[in-house]
């Protein structure tokens, strides 16, 4: 098939590679956001995307919104089969929907109709869940709930964060979505429709859920933190100023501390939940590097009976 793939950041680039290494369709062109401000000069930089797309010498298109009339003629001109889809980052008028014959094809990180929206691994790292995975759907102009393709399954680890579950999933679902431009190609694969049932939400995470609430069980204090990582980063304050949490250890044997209260060792510094304490390992203070939390505690000399979160 003729393809025009559409994605933006670098966890879309695998499924990019996928399709190319296939041999077995064209990818003629790339959709992607515009380029964005970066750096200390606010230069504007290219997504992944279209960095990996120009060393590959394929055609890239950065609509400012996928509604721009030079955008649909251009698309219409390579008159796609179909457009795989991966963390695009813009809704898709019915308008472009209609184009290409076989529609657009969405790659999303979450077993269906579970976690349905921006952020599926950061909601299913933060849930406790323990089995997640990647599914290929039909857009719709409906919330991620296009009938279902295909889809494939990943454990999550007990110390993952959403960083290293979305690094497997974007090589395993790249995998997916060049099996299902396969499948539909071949015209042996159908599109299921979602059940009804087991819809879940998982709208963009924001600074304020990233914020740890100690009077939380630390199960639920460490799954904020692993889902919140790397962004948009969990935190507390200590001082009046904030503190990021980069990583912390459930400590199920110790039970002696109220909320927020921090104890600290030779090489530890404990804090208390609402259950039992959690050890922050790595830590990083406004303006500062990321530092072990031992070493950040023996700089700032926490005081007996100092707290986080006050």
């Amino acid at each position: 098939m003729k393809l025009v793939f559409a994605g933006t950041p670098e966890v879309a680039v695998p499924a990019l590679d996928a399709l190319i290494a296939s041999g077995r369709h064209e990818v003629a062109a790339v959709v992607t956001r515009p380029d964005a401000p970066s750096g200390r000069g606010r230069r504007p930089v290219a997504s992944p995307v279209a960095r990996r797309a120009q060393e590959a010498g394929i055609e890239v298109l950065r609509p400012a919104k996928p509604r721009d009339a030079e955008f649909l003629e251009r698309l219409r001109e390579i008159a796609p089969d179909c457009c795989p889809v991966v963390a695009y980052g813009a809704l898709l008028p019915r308008v472009a929907l209609d184009i290409p014959a076989r529609g657009w094809v969405n790659l999303h990180f979450s077993l269906l109709p579970a976690w349905r929206g921006a952020a599926p691994v950061q909601h299913s790292v933060m849930a406790g869940d323990e089995i997640t995975g990647a599914s290929t759907f039909l857009i719709e102009e409906g919330l991620d709930s296009g009938p279902v393709y295909g889809t494939v399954t990943e454990e999550i680890r007990p110390t993952d964060t959403s960083g290293d579950l979305l690094t497997r999933l974007a090589f395993a679902g790249g995998g997916l979505l060049a099996a299902t431009m396969d499948g539909i190609e071949d015209g042996v694969l159908k599109a299921v429709p979602q059940p009804g049932e087991g819809i879940t939400l998982a709208p963009k995470i924001t600074v304020e859920d990233a914020r740890i609430d100690w009077a939380a069980p630390a199960l639920r204090v460490d799954r904020v933190v692993r889902g919140c990582t790397p962004a948009p980063g969990a935190w507390t304050t200590f001082r009046g100023e904030r503190l990021k949490l980069v990583q912390v250890r459930p400590v199920p044997e110790r039970t002696d501390l109220a909320p927020g209260a921090l104890l600290v060792g030779k090489n530890s510094v404990h804090v208390g939940t609402g259950s039992y304490a959690v050890e922050l390992l790595w830590v990083q203070a406004q303006g500062k590097k990321p530092m072990r939390a031992a070493d950040w505690a023996r700089g700032v000399r926490i005081a007996e009976g100092e707290s986080v979160g006050a």
